[in-house]
């Protein structure tokens, strides 16, 4: 992407996150967003789908061909609910830790951009370089689980 002003976008939602993390009591990232997922757990969620991003990222950085193992389903249903047993197996603190560390990860293999850039602009690109918009969506339904404690 020759437009990098994701990586704001990215970074302000980043802060969003530890913020409220910061803010947060292990009682609060043990309390239900809604009937399946914690605080915590859902933070984590979001750290699995970034970590995949930078693991893209560094594939196509490194110059690999993408394969057909490499593209994400369009239902990705069955890959949340899998891993919601794990991601509930971590203790909530050290779930929300992972979660900033994986999502800074993210957003620094996604700062620069390699020669074709990603996509939209490569459509051979599997990486979407806006992490912001997931984070985003999942942040607003913590907070309003959370009665809007921002």
């Amino acid at each position: 992407m020759s437009d990098t002003s994701y990586i704001e976008r990215n970074r302000r939602e980043y802060l969003r996150m530890r913020a409220l993390i910061d803010r947060l009591s292990d009682d609060d990232l043990r309390r239900k967003v809604n009937e399946h997922w914690t605080v915590a757990a859902y933070l984590l969620h979001v750290g699995f789908w970034d970590v995949r991003n930078r693991w893209l990222s560094d594939k196509q950085r490194s110059g690999a061909v993408f394969t057909e193992s490499d593209i994400e389903p369009d239902d990705v249903t069955w890959i949340n609910e899998s891993m919601r047993p794990f991601l509930h197996a971590i203790p909530p603190r050290n779930a929300a830790r992972l979660a900033l560390r994986l999502a800074e990860a993210a957003d620094e293999g996604v700062a620069s951009p390699p020669a074709g850039g990603w996509w939209p602009e490569n459509e051979k690109s599997l990486v979407n370089p806006i992490r912001a918009e997931h984070r985003a969506e999942h942040l607003d339904q913590i907070e309003e689980a959370l009665g809007g404690k921002r």
